[in-house]
C-alpha cells in the first residue's frame, strides 16, 4: 500500500471475494486509514456496494453480471465512483453512461486466468473502447511494454495485478516499488 501511495496510483480495487461482510469492512477500513489526506489514491470495493458505502470507500467496482450500474447509481451519493468489468463491445455499450469507467479484459493471456480463457486481444479492446461511453481501462496480460498498444487502442489506462508484483520469490505477495512503473505508464497515456 505504501508503494502505491508513494507512486501516485489513482485507484486500488479491494478484491477479496471470499471475505464475509464484516471482515471485508474491517480490512477496507484499515486500508482507508493508511491513505494520507491530499493524495489522489482512492479505494473502490469489488462488487460489494453495501460495504463500500458503509466504510466510506470512494466507490464500487461491479463485476460483469452483477447489479446494473444504474441501480448502484440510484443508491449512491454524488461523486461516488462506479466501475464495471466488461468482456465485449456489447457489454460496454449496454452499460451506457451509468458507470464512471469500464475495465475491459482479458486482453492477453495471463497467469491469473486458466489456460484457454477467452481473450479480447488488442483489436477486441479497441472495439470495446469504440462501443463505450466512458473511459476504458485494459486488464489481463498487461505489461509495461504493452501499455503503448493499449493507449493506441484508445483505452484511457490500465488495471493490473501481475504488473505490480515482482517475480522470483515463492511467496504469493511480491509487492515491488511502483514509482517507475506508474511514471512510465502515466507518460504513455499522457497523464500527469
Amino acid at each position: 500500500m505504501r508503494y502505491a501511495i508513494d507512486a501516485g496510483v489513482d485507484v486500488i480495487q479491494l478484491r477479496e471475494r471470499d471475505l464475509e461482510s464484516g471482515a471485508l469492512a474491517a480490512l477496507a477500513s484499515e486500508l482507508l486509514a493508511l491513505i494520507p489526506s491530499g493524495t489522489r489514491l482512492r479505494v473502490v470495493i469489488n462488487d460489494r456496494l453495501d460495504v463500500a458505502l458503509a466504510v466510506g470507500a470512494a466507490g464500487v467496482h461491479l463485476r460483469s453480471g452483477s447489479m446494473p450500474p444504474s441501480a448502484a447509481r440510484s443508491m449512491t451519493p454524488p461523486g461516488f465512483l462506479i466501475g464495471c468489468s466488461v468482456h465485449s463491445p456489447v457489454e460496454a455499450a449496454a452499460v451506457g453512461r451509468d458507470a464512471d469507467y469500464l475495465i475491459a479484459g482479458t486482453v492477453w493471456e495471463t497467469g491469473s486466468k486458466p489456460d484457454g480463457h477467452a481473450v479480447l486481444g488488442i483489436d477486441g479492446l479497441a472495439a470495446v473502447v469504440r462501443a463505450a461511453h466512458v473511459p476504458v481501462l485494459a486488464i489481463g496480460g498487461v505489461t509495461a511494454e504493452r501499455a503503448a498498444e493499449v493507449a493506441a487502442a484508445g483505452a484511457a489506462g490500465i488495471a493490473a495485478i501481475g504488473l505490480f508484483i515482482g517475480s522470483g520469490a515463492p511467496k504469493p505477495c511480491r509487492a515491488v516499488q511502483l514509482t517507475s512503473i506508474v511514471r512510465s505508464t502515466r507518460a504513455t497515456f499522457g497523464i500527469t
